[in-house]
């Protein structure tokens, strides 16, 4: 039976998810001095793609908040970067491709994905977190988070996590009119970059030839990939009204509740850790 590597010269997180909560956790794990690998889960997609480590699965170059991501395509691959690479790991690997690489002190599912029955992964890894939806310390996780808006970092010690209500996180006075959803299942093409101006009703992009258009005036937040295949009544894209207040990149406020929320909870199950931090790993 295969037995996982001993990563002695640095701890070991997995975090579920590519998006920008997900990402805000990496960054955060990664300066606590773990090597972080990134799992992409397709649904949903991605939106707020400059605020994550997503597009590094396509080979670009990124950072969030001055932390590097790049591409890890197999274990062997991953397995240098946690000794040598001083970036956050993003893999289209599943979990279960990564559990192999060596034992994971620290397990963040941070998919939130809102209408699916999350997977029990407890004794997975030394500490596992759940955030969002779906989640109970009784049933699949160590520490469970909220994500909800107004409750968002708070740790859930009885019973689940807050189920999905559809209210839209508020972005200054707006809600989910900012938002675009698919209407079906289909192949988006968009040649808008994020951080652009835009006015109501502006063609951003067509799902399938129909095309979708700006809810309002201000500065594209999120949109999917050009050429993704999306599923029905997701997130196409957002739009933020706020003018010069607006924000498309970095961590915002509530990433960085919950990514606090995160070391918070890693360092009450896990007091000793800060003792002999190791610190992240110093290229070759």
């Amino acid at each position: 039976m295969h037995q996982p590597t001993d990563l002695s010269r640095r701890r070991f997180a997995i975090v579920l998810g590519t998006s920008e909560i997900a990402s805000a956790v990496a960054v955060h794990l990664h300066r606590d001095g773990y090597g972080v690998v990134m799992s992409h889960d397709p649904f949903p997609p991605v939106i707020r793609r400059k605020m994550a480590f997503h597009d590094a699965l396509y080979g670009d170059q990124v950072s969030v908040d001055g932390i590097a991501g790049e591409r890890a395509d197999d274990g062997v691959q991953i397995l240098k970067a946690l000794r040598y690479s001083p970036a956050v790991q993003v893999s289209w690997l599943s979990l279960t491709d990564l559990l192999p690489v060596g034992s994971v002190d620290v397990l963040v599912d941070a998919r939130m994905q809102k209408q699916r029955i999350t997977p029990d992964l407890r004794r997975l890894a030394g500490l596992t977190i759940g955030l969002g939806p779906g989640f109970s310390t009784r049933i699949n996780c160590d520490v469970a988070i909220e994500t909800r808006p107004g409750r968002s970092g708070l740790v859930v010690t009885q019973g689940w996590t807050d189920a999905a209500d559809g209210v839209a996180n508020p972005l200054g006075d707006a809600g989910a009119e900012r938002f675009q959803y698919s209407q079906a299942s289909g192949r988006w093409h968009t040649a808008v970059e994020i951080g652009s101006r835009v006015f109501k009703g502006f063609m951003l992009g067509h799902l399938s030839g129909d095309a979708v258009r700006a809810p309002c005036d201000g500065i594209v937040r999120g949109i999917v990939r050009d050429g993704c295949e999306v599923p029905e009544k997701v997130k196409l894209l957002e739009i933020d009204p706020r003018g010069r207040h607006a924000q498309w990149t970095g961590i915002d406020g509530r990433g960085r509740t919950i990514a606090n929320a995160v070391c918070r909870a890693i360092a009450a199950h896990a007091p000793s850790q800060t003792d002999h931090d190791v610190g992240p790993f110093q290229p070759v």
